[in-house]
Order: structure tokens, then C-alpha cells, then sequence
């Protein structure tokens, strides 16, 4: 994955919380001496972002990152989605309409920085577009009918037209000599600021509740979402426990 000398200027935000279900105190898991959403804004760093902010509504992870001399915002704990407290914090920063704010998730410790650079990128490539995103070949039969994994099918510019956990395009006759891509969604994003202060006054849309896709609300109020297929996945993120070890040992072979 490369990109070229034209990458736009961007902001990376790095929402965290300490709530989460299935790994409590995720944001603050030690990886090899750091916490994590340390080496995740340390990755952020090494991308072509003008500066890296976190997030938080944690009094305890800014006191983290203030140790570490990484930028953190404290925002509402009333935010229901990472989008949400993005959004808290474009209007923090004041931030011009045409600014772009990519998304780097919190357990995303191994993110390769030219992904992030990539997203940004493909933003700017698409004026007429309020979000990117990126979606990797589904190589993995089994993983089309996974309900964990996100697809998106795309239009001809490249451009999503849904986003399901149900195995999309649904393939009628397997036997018709067919030959359909499935692709997987990654859930980074780069948005316009000035979408960021359109998505807090959305209501919720009836396809996001029902697939709990939160992406879905921008499609459905018209907003076009670029994106950008990549030809490998980049390293898997942090939900459990299991995760974690795993990433543990990736951190301790580097």
C-alpha cells in the first residue's frame, strides 16, 4: 500500500473509552510496557496526520496520555457512538468545514500507518463524497456468512451503495458460472467536518438499527461514502482477551 506526494492535510482522532463489555479497561491493556491506546496514537503519529488527538470521557486515559505527551480531549459521556464524540471534538478544535478527521479505532494497536494516509487520501480524491472507508477481498468462504463480519457492496465509482452482515451480493444460482467479489469492511473512516456536525443531528435510520451498523444512517440520509479496496487485511484489532494475548506476542516478537 503507498501513497502519493499529493496526500491531503488530516486530522487523526482516536476515540476511548474505558467501558467495554467484552474487555474491561481496554484502552489501558498493557502491550509490551505501553498502554494500548498509546501504540495506537504512536502508529497514528508515524502516518502523514498533522497532529493526533485522542478522545476520551476518561479522566484516567488522559492522565495516561498526558504522560505520554499525546494531545487528549475530554468529552460528554453521553456520546452513543465513536462518531458522535468525534464530532465533540471537531467543534473543540473549531474546525473548518473542509477539514478532514480520519477515525483510527482505540484497539487497533498494529495499524499500518500508510492505511491511514490511504483513507485521508481517498476522501480528498472524492469531493463529492462526506465519508471514506476501506474493504478488503472476503478470501475466506466462510467469513461470508459470519454475521461479524461487515460486507459492502460498491457502485461503479467506487462508492458504497450498503453495508450488511448478511452475505452481500447474495449469489442466487451458484451454479450460473458467476463470479462475485465479497468484500469485507474495515472500520476506519475519514469524514468531512462539516458532515461530523450533520451525523449529531441524524435520528438513527431503520437499517442502522436494525444491522447496529452505524454507517448505515449516513447512506441513509444520502450522504456517499468513498471507498478504498485494499489488497490485504491489515492486522486484527483488539475485542477479547484472546485478542490481546495475541497481539502481546506480536508486539513482543517486533
Amino acid at each position: 500500500m503507498s501513497t502519493t506526494p499529493n496526500t491531503p492535510d488530516f486530522l487523526v482522532v482516536i476515540p476511548a473509552r474505558l467501558g467495554s463489555s467484552r474487555l474491561p479497561r481496554k484502552p489501558l491493556a498493557d502491550i509490551g510496557g505501553k498502554p494500548m491506546v498509546i501504540r495506537v496514537a504512536e502508529r497514528a503519529k508515524q502516518s502523514l496526520a498533522h497532529s493526533v488527538v485522542v478522545a476520551t470521557d476518561s479522566p484516567e486515559i488522559q492522565a495516561v496520555c498526558d504522560e505520554y505527551r499525546i494531545e487528549c480531549l475530554l468529552t460528554s459521556a453521553d456520546h452513543p457512538t465513536g462518531t458522535d464524540r468525534i464530532a465533540e471534538v471537531a467543534q473543540l478544535l473549531k474546525l473548518p468545514n473542509n477539514a478532514l478527521v480520519v477515525n483510527v479505532q482505540g484497539d487497533e494497536p498494529l495499524i499500518p500507518p500508510e492505511l491511514i494516509n490511504q483513507v485521508a487520501q481517498t476522501l480528498a480524491a472524492h469531493g463529492d463524497c462526506a465519508i471514506s472507508t476501506v474493504a478488503v477481498p472476503i478470501l475466506d468462504q466462510a467469513e461470508i456468512n459470519n454475521p461479524n463480519v461487515v460486507k459492502v457492496v460498491l457502485n461503479r465509482d467506487q462508492e458504497a451503495m450498503y453495508f450488511s452482515r448478511a452475505p452481500i451480493p447474495y449469489l442466487r444460482d451458484p451454479h450460473a458460472g458467476l463470479t462475485v467479489e465479497h468484500l469485507r469492511h474495515l472500520g476506519i473512516y475519514a469524514y468531512r467536518a462539516d458532515f461530523l456536525q450533520a451525523y449529531s443531528r441524524l435520528d438513527p435510520a431503520p437499517p442502522e438499527q436494525a444491522e447496529a451498523l452505524e454507517q448505515l444512517r449516513a447512506l441513509w440520509n444520502g450522504y456517499r461514502i468513498a471507498v478504498y479496496t485494499a489488497s490485504e487485511a491489515p492486522p486484527a484489532g483488539v475485542d477479547t482477551p484472546e485478542d490481546l494475548e495475541r497481539i502481546r506476542r506480536l508486539v513482543g516478537r517486533s
